[in-house]
């Protein structure tokens, strides 16, 4: 499998996240819920996290709720819904939107 998607166990999730502030690890992927001032600002962060995402050909799920943007689900599908180094890339990035 490429590096791209290289599984993580248990030990290389826990030390991604402790250098991701504010994702947590759940059942179905990582998870991370942003609060802004209003729907706008919440609107043009989740417009950035698409452009992010479709740069990294990688889509999770996004919910919106006036102020705030829920991204959860984050794994790649095409290692069986695993963490790979992909989620953590991607969270990365979108961390520093």
């Amino acid at each position: 499998m490429l590096e791209r998607y290289k599984i993580l166990d248990t030990d290389e999730i826990n030390q991604a996240l402790s250098e991701l502030s504010g994702w947590e690890l759940e059942k179905d992927g990582l998870k991370h819920e942003f609060k802004f001032h209003n729907f706008i600002e919440a609107f043009a962060f989740l417009t950035k996290v698409a452009i992010c995402a479709e740069k990294f050909n990688h889509h999770p799920e996004i919910f919106n709720s006036y102020n705030k943007v829920i991204i959860k689900g984050l794994c790649t599908h095409y290692a069986g819904s695993k963490i790979t180094t992909l989620d953590i890339d991607l969270a990365k990035e979108i961390s520093k939107l």
